[in-house]
């Protein structure tokens, strides 16, 4: 896998990509239109920031690369690549228990702050393995 060059895209199946974690100075794409909403995507080597309609989605610290993420009712599925651990943030509905999945294992159950963001970690790039597939689905 390689970052997005272009930021952001609409892959062939429907869901977007975006981040690039290589970038030294933050670089944005404003209203970038996908199946009638407007995202905002802000990344470099320190921070991905993802908006839908001028609120929040998706941070990572430090940068990452995520490619097809897809939001559902029940939740949120996405590849995420950096090439360290990172700390993810997404929105969700507010006060919910959400199952939580890295490369199909179960690291448990977390539950959203009354803003609806869970915060979870993700070790990358400690072996040769620099993405990872991330599942979060409404418990």
């Amino acid at each position: 896998m390689s970052v997005i060059s272009e930021l952001i895209r609409t892959e062939a199946d429907g869901t977007i990509s975006f981040g690039n974690y290589e970038l030294n100075q933050k670089t944005k794409v404003s209203d970038f239109e996908h199946k009638g909403d407007l995202y905002k995507v802000k990344t470099f080597k320190e921070i991905t920031k993802l908006e839908r309609n001028g609120m929040f989605v998706y941070e990572s610290v430090p940068g990452t690369a995520v490619r097809c993420l897809k939001a559902t009712e029940s939740g949120l599925t996405f590849e995420v690549e950096a090439p360290t651990d990172v700390q993810i943030t997404v929105e969700l509905e507010a006060d919910t228990q959400y199952q939580v999945f890295v490369d199909g294992k179960g690291i448990g159950t977390m539950k959203t702050n009354l803003g609806g963001k869970l915060v979870l970690s993700v070790e990358l790039g400690s072996t040769e393995k620099d993405t990872a597939e991330i599942r979060i689905e409404r418990a």
